[in-house]
């Protein structure tokens, strides 16, 4: 089992929440530590994590779940409501009404999809006051999130299949009316050969 799917399993399915989307981040600074800090849990590897109810009125979250060194569990840590996200920005920093933190993806492409999916979230579920999303790219932005792509591609399946199902309706009608015209060329010939033959036989 994946780390994701087990995130979702052992986090989210116990309150009946759905995991859209988890990325694993570190931070980008070093967060500061009490000088007399001890008992400290050592290494640990984080995940953001984005869900939704199954219960209406829907609510959307974002959650930090770490698991730490030795460890084949996960752990919920922080959590803010959607609604408290201000602003998100491509070099995945989080801005929330109480907190900021500044992360580091573990690779290009799962911060892109996670964005596309955070955004398109943020899209759906927020009515009044929506996130700020700054130096994104545009196709983040713009409708080519990946949940809009599939439905686009969906979408187009469907008009290029109807349109051969259109050009295929044409063509047999074209060849139902050769079949036609062949039957009264056919017919015609027919009656004509009996007539030459009746003549020649008188």
């Amino acid at each position: 089992m994946s780390a994701k799917s087990a995130i979702s399993k052992e986090i989210f399915a116990p309150l009946d929440e759905r995991m859209l989307g988890a990325v694993q981040v570190k931070r980008r600074t070093k967060k500061k530590i009490p000088f007399l800090a001890t008992g400290g849990q050592g290494e640990y590897l984080t995940y953001i994590c984005l869900s939704v109810t199954n219960k209406k009125p829907t609510q959307a979250s974002i959650t930090k779940v770490k698991q730490f060194e030795g460890s084949t569990s996960f752990v919920r840590r922080s959590q803010w409501m959607l609604e408290q996200l201000r602003q998100d920005s491509a070099e995945f920093d989080l801005l929330f009404e109480n907190a900021f933190d500044q992360w580091v993806a573990s690779t290009a492409s799962e911060k892109c999809t996670f964005f596309q999916i955070l955004h398109h979230t943020c899209q759906r579920y927020l009515t009044d006051r929506k996130p700020e999303f700054i130096n994104c790219q545009s196709k983040i932005m713009g409708g080519n999130s990946i949940l809009h792509s599939a439905a686009d591609s969906v979408t187009s399946a469907v008009q290029k299949a109807s349109q051969a199902l259109n050009e295929r309706g044409e063509r047999l009608g074209r060849a139902e009316e050769k079949t036609e015209d062949l039957k009264n060329s056919a017919q015609q010939f027919a009656e004509t050969a009996h007539k030459l033959a009746m003549k020649h036989k008188c």
